[in-house]
Parts: C-alpha cells; structure tokens; sequence
C-alpha cells in the first residue's frame, strides 16, 4: 500500500483521513460486517464448522443477523479506524523513505504504526462492543435480555475504562501484524507482477494487477488468525460462564493457553476462511481502491 505525497507536498496530508474514513465505510458496509460476523461467530464458537455457524447467524435475522453490530459500533469504528490507518501510515512512511529506509520497508513499518495507531486509539472500545452485540445472544438464551446500550453501561459501571477496552492488546497486536503483513506481502506482489510482465519499478499497474496484488497480501496476512481467536474469547460475552476452566482474568498469553487446551492448534485457527475473504476484501478496500479515491482527491 503506498501511501505517497504529490511531488513538493510539504507538511501533513490531511486528507488521507478523509479516504481512510470513506473507503473503510464502504469496506464494512458492504461485504465486510457479514464476513466479521461469521469470523467471529466461528472464533467463539469453536466446535462449529462454518455451515454451522453460517446457519446460526441467518437464524438470528437472516440478512439482519448477517450484519450484526454494523450499527453504531461498526460504522463507529470504520469512520474512524480507516482515518488513523492511512494518516499515521502515510506519515510513518515518509519519515521512513526521508531516512533512507527503503520504500518497502518504510511502508512495512507504516501498516504496523497504523495498525496500533488505530487499535489503542480507536478500536479497544467498538470491537470490543461489537463482540459483545455478536455473541450476547447466549445470555438471551438463559433469559438475560439486555441491550447493547445497557452492556456498555453495565460494563463500564463494574469495570470502567479497561473493562470498555478488554482485549485491546491484542486487537493492538492483531491490527499491526494485520496492517503489516498486508501491506508487506502486497508491496511483495506487486513488485513480482511487475518483474513478470516486464514493467520497471516506476510503472502503474493495471486495476485487475492491483487487486490481484491486495488479494493475496489479504489472504497471506491471515498468518496470525490465533491473535484474533484469543482477542474474541477475551471480549465474548458467550464464554463468561461456560466454562469453569476458562481463566477469571484474561490476559493474551493465559488466552492462548486455554483454547489451546480446550481446542488444540484447529480452535486457533478456527474462523480462517472467512477471515482470508474479509482480509481479502478490506485490502482490496484500503489499498487499491484507497489509491483511486486518493487520486480522485489530489485532482480535484
């Protein structure tokens, strides 16, 4: 994902807010919040198999239940998570190339440096909210009915902040190996479409080769699906008394320990493939789309 300046531009680009705000929008808004829901409903409920947790989600709404937790804490997060990203890797990545650090490298570090820029700043307290509206249907089940206003309320009446935030470390350390990973083995691809068809380091790529180029920078990226399986059994509210083996206070490691032994290395990463079409789609979304509308902007 290169993040560049106009030629001469001098100062922030402030405008990398505005289509990291749009594009993510767009992102979530379509094929990303179903794809988010069925990752998670697998992710919490790790006997399922993706049949399964597919019916399961149609049965809790059809096409409503698919889009679970879209509104207002996905759009919440999207307007804002999208913004960080492209701003904070934009500026990162121009310190780095004005450095001498090589423009794939520079563009390395500006996916992980946007990716904990929008963890801790924006998406502690809305993926966090957005599990809970996800898996809550559990305490229906037992008779609980609250709604998702009354669960942030009651969250943050016995625990506070850190309670809003729970799992926001590894959400911080799912969106840096995301972003970084992403934007690594996109720059990757490109350069080997490149070398394939016989284009210099300079040329454009075609639409087709740029999606191609995010396509498998997405898919790739998912490498680190164990961080996003131990992120939604911290935030569920579907295992909070499930199981008496589950530790009282969840931290990433004692996480990781617990579905390793409840599940073995397959509960770890269940929910993979629809996080390989939800990476595919949101880089897809953030990179080559992101470039055309960044385009669109500097002409106007």
């Amino acid at each position: 994902m290169a993040i560049q300046r106009e030629p001469g531009q001098k100062g922030i680009n402030w405008s990398n807010i505005a289509v990291g705000a749009i594009m993510n929008m767009f992102e979530v808004t379509t094929l990303g919040q179903p794809l988010e829901v069925l990752k998670t409903q697998m992710a919490a409920n790790r006997s399922q198999t993706m049949v399964q947790a597919a019916k399961a989600v149609w049965g809790r709404g059809g096409v409503a239940g698919m889009y679970q937790g879209l509104i207002p804490w996905a759009w919440i997060e999207a307007s804002t998570k999208g913004g960080v990203l492209l701003f904070t890797a934009s500026e990162i990545e121009t310190a780095g190339v004005g450095m001498g650090v090589s423009p794939a490298t520079a563009g390395l570090l500006g996916g992980m440096g946007g990716g904990i820029a929008q963890a801790y700043a924006t998406m502690g307290f809305t993926t966090c909210m957005k599990t809970v509206e996800i898996t809550r249907h559990k305490e229906a089940a037992v008779g609980v009915e609250r709604s998702t206003f009354q669960v942030f309320m009651d969250i943050y009446r016995r625990e506070g902040i850190k309670g809003i935030n729970k799992g926001v470390n590894a959400v911080a350390v799912r969106q840096c190996t995301n972003w970084g990973s992403r934007m690594g083995f996109a720059r990757l691809a490109e350069t080997t479409i490149r070398n394939v068809r016989g284009k210099g380091e300079k040329d454009s790529l075609g639409a087709m080769d740029k999606i191609l180029a995010s396509s498998i920078g997405g898919a790739l990226a998912t490498w680190n699906q164990p961080i996003e399986v131990v992120r939604v059994e911290m935030q569920s509210m579907a295992k909070t008394t499930a199981n008496a083996n589950r530790p009282a206070k969840l931290t990433i490691l004692n996480t990781l320990g617990f579905i390793y032994k409840e599940n073995g290395i397959k509960g770890l990463y269940r929910g993979v493939t629809p996080r390989i079409g939800l990476g595919i789609w949101q880089t897809i979304c953030m990179v080559s789309f992101a470039d055309y509308v960044k385009a669109w902007v500097k002409k106007s």
